[in-house]
Formats: C-alpha cells, sequence, structure tokens
C-alpha cells in the first residue's frame, strides 16, 4: 500500500485521504457515532468536486470513523434547538422556514447529488450505525458493503420526519416501492447480514477485517477500467430513471464506440492476446 496523501476538507469533522488510487471521505464525530454538522457539508462540498477532477483517481469510498458510519441528524442537536437553546450544531441554522427549505435543498445537492453524479465508482463502506440521513448518503454511492453487525435504519419516522438526502430516491429504485414504505414506515434495524440479504447493501464482511475488505474492492475498481466505469454508471443510471429502450439504444451506441477506442480498450486486447494482467490508464 502507498502512503497516504492528506484530502483536505476544512474540517476535522469530516476527514480524507488518498492512496492506491482510491480517495476516502470518512465521517469523524465518533463521540456522537458521526451525526452531521454543518462543517460536514462544506466539507463535501471542498472535497467532492476535487475528487472528481483528478485522472489519479479511480475509485471513492465514503466511510466512518470511530466504528459507525453516520447516525444521519443530530437528534440532541435538534431537541436543543426544539426547547429554544443553542449550540455549536444549531446557532448557524436558518431562522424562517423559507429559508431552511433553501438551506437543505443546497445541501442535498452538495451531497447526495454531487456522490450520484460522480464520474467514479462510489463505495459506501459501512462499519457500524447508518441511519437517516446517513442511510440515504450512502444510498447515494454505487456500492455498498457493511460489516455483518452493524446496524441500519431508515429511522426518520421514528423522530417524525418525512426524510432528506434522497434516500426515498435511492431505496425505492433500489427495491421498489412497497419495500421502500416498509423501511421508512416501520423504521425497522436491519444488520448489515440482513440487509445484504435484502439486497440494501451489496455486500456484508465479517467485521473482523472489515477495513482491508472494503479497501480491497475499492484497489481492485481503482485500478480497472474506470473510463468504461464512468460509462457502465451512465447507462445503467439513464435506464434506472425510467427511460425507454429506444433512448437507452441510442445513447449506449457513442459511448460504446467511444470506449472501444480508447487506450484502456486497446490495452486490455492486447493483454488477452498475451495472456497477462492488463494495466489500466483511465483514458
Amino acid at each position: 500500500m502507498t502512503e497516504r496523501e492528506p484530502l483536505h476538507t476544512g474540517t476535522d469533522d469530516l476527514i480524507g485521504w488518498v492512496t492506491d488510487g482510491v480517495a476516502v471521505l470518512s465521517f469523524n464525530r465518533p463521540s456522537a457515532r458521526n451525526a452531521l454538522s454543518g462543517s460536514m457539508y462544506d466539507g463535501f462540498a471542498s472535497a467532492l468536486p476535487a475528487i472528481a477532477e483528478r485522472d489519479d483517481i479511480g475509485c471513492f469510498v465514503l466511510t466512518g470513523e470511530g466504528g459507525a458510519f453516520c447516525a444521519g441528524g443530530d437528534v440532541k442537536g435538534m431537541a436543543a434547538r426544539n426547547a429554544g437553546g443553542t449550540g455549536p450544531a444549531t446557532s448557524s441554522a436558518p431562522a424562517t422556514r423559507e429559508a431552511r427549505v433553501d438551506d437543505l435543498r443546497r445541501r442535498q445537492r452538495e451531497v447526495s447529488l454531487a456522490i450520484s453524479r460522480l464520474p467514479k465508482v462510489s463505495i459506501a463502506a459501512i462499519p457500524g450505525a447508518a441511519a437517516g440521513a446517513g442511510l440515504s448518503i450512502a444510498l447515494s454511492c454505487d456500492l455498498r458493503v457493511a460489516a455483518d453487525d452493524a446496524i441500519i435504519t431508515t429511522a426518520f419516522s421514528k423522530i417524525g420526519a418525512s426524510g432528506d438526502f434522497g434516500g426515498s430516491f435511492f431505496l425505492t429504485r433500489l427495491l421498489g416501492a412497497s419495500r421502500a414504505k416498509q423501511l421508512y414506515l416501520l423504521s425497522d434495524k436491519l444488520t448489515g447480514a440482513e440487509a445484504e440479504r435484502l439486497g440494501l447493501v451489496n455486500f456484508a464482511y465479517p467485521a473482523a477485517g472489515f477495513a482491508e475488505a472494503w479497501m480491497a474492492l475499492a484497489r481492485r475498481i481503482a485500478s480497472g477500467p474506470t473510463l468504461a466505469y464512468r460509462y457502465i454508471k451512465e447507462n445503467i443510471d439513464r435506464a434506472a430513471a425510467g427511460a425507454d429502450l429506444a433512448t437507452c439504444l441510442d445513447a449506449e451506441a457513442p459511448n460504446m464506440v467511444h470506449t472501444m477506442s480508447s487506450a484502456d480498450h486497446r490495452e486490455a486486447a492486447a493483454a488477452f492476446v498475451e495472456k497477462r494482467t492488463p494495466t489500466f490508464t483511465g483514458r
């Protein structure tokens, strides 16, 4: 493994680094099970565009420190706000309902929308609790892996809320409306192993060695044909959004011609003939 290069986010609440072609952002409020903070949103807004622009990054991983992924909104901060208190998590909140709506829309776009549109394969690596908006953000990634004993829940109905950060969109697209309603309305807790069986996560790994497992997957993706991955994502997202077959076929054609004209394709074809492992460059 190469040395970690720091990835600057502007906050200690969201830390980042790059290693072996993999960019990692990690929620870093372990004392609050990595509950979201205003500075985290700013960190995403700063780091994600930088990740998107770097040709040496082939995979993006979002994870959490201290054994949790992200518990979602800071419920203690919400309670303090509702009681008329203030604090670091609530003091900068917009005053009017309209301003709060605009602020939430901006944050959702800077996080969930930006991750879903990232021109890299993204992985949510869930070592422990993923709840509420934390789960919604995990769902914005292309793939999800979880420790087999991680606890995963939508949680919103437990606090009398409807949900944000795109969870209803991603979950409905992933599992269908009926199952999404079940998970949102009941807010039952699933283990990572149960979430894998349901199709909510792609892989559940043993908790022991979880970080090594997700990093091995991320390195595998980062060393692959990342240009082709970008267009594979685009094709599948178009189909998942409801485009008809004719539209999908028309869009697949230029993407296929483009990737088949790439240096990566020529390298893969030569490696196949020469019976060796290809070395991809993303071009």
